[in-house]
């Protein structure tokens, strides 16, 4: 569904939305460095939808890899008591491991965090830096021009879920404050030049974000000359596991897989004990997944010796360092399958304590007579069943493997806000 097209409200006489004018909240821009890190562990705990691509640690890994190829524009919202010209007093500027609080940063007055980024569709710099905006495969959607200013999800490319931080009491009210801010016209921190899109994507099919940002852009979109359009981006196959034991799993299978599974693994078996092993996030364990990883899938793995590659290759060394400082409370999880001390395939994924969430894998092309893909799957899902796991989420794409585990679609949604030139 579009609404359909109005002029465009010149800037001078923009005002705030219905909604956001009898609203609780306020949104104002804050650099993602000065929210204060408590804020954001609280908001994260208390948001319905958040998983672990919402999680600080995997922000700032993001914008430490790829910072250069967009402009943050984080909001956070406050009680709208509190005024709409003063800003919230940020932390300090510390892009540190820990981005510690001070008394000043009122890190209790916000209600709602609101990573948000925006560049062209398309920059001059992204093939050089395999800056990747949309997935070639999945639904098509509605295409947006090549100079077109977008604002986006922060640090979305290689995020599977995206939404705002917030509880769910205040989602509906940060929503129209979001809408509010985004109807002001251009920040005078980002240039002179408007937004002409505003494309959120990532956002689960049960995401209370997405009803209320479409409810609040669509409740604005008169006043403001927008279009707006909900499309399916992609989907999620997940496996929901439900405190199954292996046996009992593998029958819930067709015959055909569930064969092939059990043949498989007997066959490695017999050559030597077969182990899952959860690995500490560290530079060895990355360096050993990644070595895995492009030993699989060469010029077209993730981490070629390119400018593209080496940021991938950043990335994942920041998160990894960032989520060992989290301790206990780290969800990054590594692991190697072996067969008789031969490490066979690899994985990098997260673990929120209900869902494992299966981010990419590597194996060895040497071991076909141990079918590494298969056993190495089988074997890490395995783990996690045992684990208690509830949900085995194969994350975005609908490659045909994984619904020979069992998995069903997600749909992960798109918000495509569009402003019409008059």
């Amino acid at each position: 569904m579009t609404v359909s097209h109005h002029p465009a409200t010149p800037e001078s006489t923009r005002s705030p939305t219905p909604a956001a004018a009898a609203g609780r909240l306020v949104a104002r821009p804050m650099a993602f460095a000065d929210v204060p890190r408590s804020a954001w562990d609280r908001l994260c705990a208390a948001s319905a939808a958040a998983t672990p691509f919402s999680r600080w640690t995997t922000h700032r890994a993001w914008w430490d890899a790829y910072g250069s190829t967009a402009h943050e524009q984080y909001l956070v919202c406050v009680a709208s008591d509190m005024g709409t010209d003063t800003a919230v007093d940020p932390a300090p500027d510390t892009r540190t491991d820990t981005a510690a609080d001070s008394p000043s940063s009122s890190a209790e007055t916000i209600r709602a965090i609101v990573p948000l980024m925006h560049r062209h569709e398309v920059e001059p710099q992204d093939e050089v830096t395999a800056t990747a905006l949309r997935r070639r495969a999945g639904p098509r959607g509605t295409a947006v021009p090549a100079d077109a200013k977008a604002v986006f999800f922060g640090a979305s490319y290689h995020a599977d879920y995206a939404t705002l931080l917030c509880a769910p009491d205040d989602m509906d009210a940060a929503a129209a404050a979001v809408v509010d801010a985004l109807g002001r016209g251009p920040d005078p921190g980002h240039g002179s030049q408007d937004w002409d899109v505003v494309d959120l994507r990532r956002l689960r099919d049960h995401d209370p974000a997405l009803p209320a940002l479409e409810g609040a852009f669509r409740a604005a979109a008169d006043l403001q000359g927008w279009t707006v359009t909900r499309e399916q981006e992609d989907v999620c196959p997940v496996l929901r596991m439900g405190g199954s034991d292996w046996e009992a799993y593998l029958g819930t299978l067709d015959k055909k897989s569930r064969h092939e599974i059990r043949r498989k693994w007997r066959r490695a078996e017999a050559v030597g004990p077969l182990t899952f092993r959860d690995l500490e996030p560290s530079a060895v364990s990355v360096e050993a997944f990644i070595d895995l990883h492009q030993a699989r899938w060469g010029a077209e793995g993730l981490f070629p010796p390119t400018a593209g590659g080496d940021r991938s290759r950043r990335f994942l060394h920041r998160l990894a360092e960032l989520e060992a400082a989290e301790g206990e409370g780290r969800q990054l999880q590594l692991g190697q399958v072996e067969v008789d001390g031969r490490v066979i395939f690899s994985t990098v994924g997260f673990d929120d304590g209900r869902t494992c969430y299966f981010y990419n894998a590597g194996l060895d092309p040497d071991a076909r007579e141990l079918s590494p893909g298969v056993v190495g799957t089988a074997a890490y899902l395995r783990d996690r069943l045992e684990a208690g796991r509830d949900r085995f989420d194969f994350l975005r794409g609908d490659e045909p493997y994984k619904y020979e585990w069992g998995a069903l679609d997600e749909p992960i949604h798109r918000l495509l806000v569009t402003r019409v030139q008059g």
